[in-house]
């Protein structure tokens, strides 16, 4: 058995009305990968920021070689050899990228001055043992989300970390970036550093984990062997059920009827989104699949005229909408849920009714005041029927797990009575494998009550199982479309053109 180098036992930590963790056990062993699997809300982030120094447990323990010790920061977590990458990158996309790696711990020369020379040879040494091939005085910001990725690995790397946690680290990665990391994990754990690996992907796990480690509701459930191990046995430790179906059934109605078209988007063009024309039904689920590139966020950006069109026009139940303006867009009755919602979907600082209620305000407003009443009541209804694991309405949004926080973006548009149209990029990224069956609830739902749903999205089974026609997307182009019974190595081949 390997050496047992981290360990956190019993570890509470209480926020104001919640119980993030109550009692939770993980041991990382010296050239282990560790899996840390469970829903969002489980309190697999606030273990994650424990162990790194960002927060401080209430209760448990802290062990580094058997030995407790005290952590109260990140720099202590730092000098025992405990490093995070975290979803979120902690970097200065303004500064260099050499400045990054080594920041708070810049080498210095006579009478204290930076050591350029030392700085950028250090450098180029921790990212070529990460197989990162860039200039160390480059500007952080000008790398992709994989390269970003890879310098923070290797920043831990220059701190002789013994253990590396990495939390999400693939969910905006193509596939290429993620077999480069999958061999840099593979590469770490044969050097001997232990790995914390945190994803919903459960395909990842296998490819990488040793053991598994489950919790749910802040609570520590088991620790599995993988080649032990199944998904139906991983989803039921997760969810304490098991799940025999994430997709709800379509009604063959949706398919087969002949009503007239609630969106119809026709030669839309833009930059990089070419002669698109597609229409879709009221009560219909349509589908966008494509590989990372093929326009599909473009396509729904353009949709929604937050990326202006050089010609086409989209109409919704007949009327074509001003191109370029969101604003019209959402009187014609288009919603949109983004790809990153703390990003472009969510205001973070504020609650969940402030973000619930942002595309309804003219309808809870009276002679320019908004009543509170109606939309106190408004919100804690939505609350209800989405089932949002919230204390009230006035919970900061940041405070929720991921899938809670989709469920606020989708509130946000379910309020509006004129709904016609939704569309919802990458509407299950980074969520775990209940709360995905929750929103692909709420999708089918939303088609029920007579809305045209359109799903853009890079997952294939989530295409397949949501969807009542696809189409699929290359270079910016719609290059096929598909209907009930297409397979994913058919939506695959039309997505590589022709190989599968």
């Amino acid at each position: 058995m390997s050496e047992t180098v981290l360990e956190l036992a019993g570890i509470r930590k209480r926020y104001p009305g919640v119980v993030a963790l109550d009692g939770v056990d993980l041991q990382v062993r010296a050239g282990e990968v560790t899996a840390l699997l469970g829903e969002n809300g489980a309190g697999k982030s606030t273990l994650i920021k424990i162990m790194a120094g960002v927060e401080t447990a209430d209760e448990g323990s802290y062990l580094v070689d058997g030995a407790p010790v005290r952590i109260s920061s990140p720099r202590d977590a730092r000098e025992l050899g405990v490093a995070v990458v975290f979803q979120e990158l902690n970097q200065v996309e303004s500064m260099s990228v050499a400045e990054n790696l080594f920041f708070g711990r810049l080498p210095r020369g006579p009478g204290g001055l930076v050591d350029r020379r030392e700085l950028r040879a250090r450098a180029r040494d921790h990212l070529q043992a990460v197989g990162l091939d860039v200039d160390p005085g480059m500007r952080l910001g000008y790398l992709s989300v994989a390269e970003r990725q890879l310098v923070e690995i290797a920043g831990a790397l220059s701190q002789n970390a013994r253990v590396i946690a990495m939390d999400e680290p693939t969910s905006a990665l193509s596939h290429t970036e993620i077999e480069t990391l999958f061999g840099l994990v593979d590469q770490l754990r044969d050097s001997g550093v232990g790995i914390v690996y945190v994803s919903h992907k459960l395909d990842e796990l296998h490819r990488l984990a040793d053991r598994i480690t489950v919790l749910r509701d802040g609570r520590y459930v088991d620790t599995v062997r993988t080649s032990e191990t199944d998904d139906a046995e991983l989803i039921r430790l997760m969810v304490g059920r098991e799940l025999t179906t994430q997709f709800p059934p379509r009604p063959e109605a949706a398919v087969a009827d002949d009503r007239p078209a609630a969106l119809e988007v026709v030669g839309l063009t833009t930059t990089a989104v070419h002669d698109v024309t597609f229409s879709v039904r009221a009560g219909e689920v349509v589908g966008f699949s494509g590989l990372m590139g093929s326009g599909r966020t473009e396509l729904a950006r353009a949709i929604f005229g937050l990326d202006r069109s050089t010609r086409g026009v989209v109409r919704v139940g007949g009327r074509a909408v001003r191109p370029g303006s969101p604003e019209a867009a959402v009187g014609a009755g288009i919603g949109y849920v983004p790809e990153d919602r703390k990003g472009a979907g969510l205001v973070l600082t504020g609650s969940i009714r402030a973000n619930m209620t942002l595309a309804v305000m003219r309808l809870l407003s009276r002679l320019g005041f908004v009543d509170q009443a109606r939309e106190r009541a408004a919100v804690e209804a939505m609350i209800a029927d989405l089932r949002v694991k919230a204390v009230d309405g006035d919970q900061r949004v940041a405070t929720l797990s991921g899938g809670n926080q989709q469920k606020v973006t989708l509130g946000r548009w379910l309020l509006k009575d004129d709904l016609r149209v939704l569309l919802l990029d990458e509407p299950t990224r980074g969520i775990d494998v209940n709360a995905k069956a929750e929103i692909y609830r709420l999708v089918a739902a939303v088609a029920e009550r007579g809305v045209a749903v359109v799903v853009f999205s890079s997952e294939m089974p989530e295409i397949l199982g949501l969807c009542d026609r696809v189409h699929v997307m290359r270079g910016g182009h719609v290059v096929a479309e598909h209907g009930v019974g297409v397979t994913q190595e058919q939506l695959m081949e039309s997505a590589l053109g022709g190989t599968s």
